[in-house]
């Protein structure tokens, strides 16, 4: 019996493979990172391979201004996890929508950050927070891409993979990615607030806490 994956990792079309080695030293390059910075590459990533380009050539899929092509890295690691500042870097020397793959361990991991043209700065880029689908066993089946009309449906459909909360009906992309990062505040909060409450002996100030979770936790039903 084989497992299907359908969180993020697809069986990429053959003919948008590219798997040509990223020297680190080109993304120094370009994004100038700092000494620190720097230290995380070395110490958390052992390569950086561009393993499929999803163009108009290569998957018969019409461009749109803010989605020219996809690229899709995949990223070898030293250790589990990678600090997302080293996608960052990658992404700022990249002037093109990257979806990431972790690997690790005979695992896989998808992570990505909404990027779109910067409105203020033309050729700049704006790179949101990014977004981690679980990790996943390699040599399952996976799912072919999704249906798409463009490469901006495609990339919006994809990026949604990585998303803990499933989109609502005629939800945007960003008006999904604004929830998601409302909901992340209000947890934090929340976890907080349940720290001090923890934390609090005197009643009348336990029962000012409880009310204050109580909104909260209505708020984070409303926004799930």
């Amino acid at each position: 019996m084989v497992t299907l994956v359908s969180h993020a990792l697809f069986a990429w079309p053959p003919k948008a493979a590219v798997a040509r080695p990223v020297a680190k030293a080109k993304i120094y390059a370009h994004a100038k990172p700092s000494a620190a910075l720097h230290a995380l590459f070395v110490d958390q990533v052992e390569s950086i391979t561009w393993v499929y380009k999803l163009t108009p050539e290569t998957i018969n899929l019409p461009t749109k201004p803010d989605v020219p092509e996809i690229e899709v890295f995949e990223l070898a690691l030293k250790l589990p996890d990678v600090n997302h500042a080293v996608l960052r870097c990658i992404d700022k020397a990249i002037p093109f929508p990257i979806l990431f793959v972790l690997r690790y361990g005979g695992h896989s991991q998808p992570v990505a950050a909404y990027k779109r043209p910067s409105d203020a700065a033309s050729g700049q880029w704006v790179v949101g927070d990014y977004h981690a689908a679980p990790w996943q066993k390699d040599g399952v089946v996976r799912p072919g891409l999704p249906v798409a009309l463009d490469l901006q449906g495609l990339y919006e459909q994809l990026l949604r993979q990585h998303l803990v909360v499933s989109a609502r009906a005629g939800e945007s992309l960003r008006d999904q990615l604004e929830r998601l990062s409302l909901l992340s505040a209000k947890q934090t909060a929340a976890a907080k607030l349940e720290t001090r409450l923890a934390l609090t002996n005197q009643f009348n100030r336990r029962i000012e806490i409880n009310a204050q979770l109580r909104t909260i936790r209505t708020e984070l039903h409303a926004l799930a």
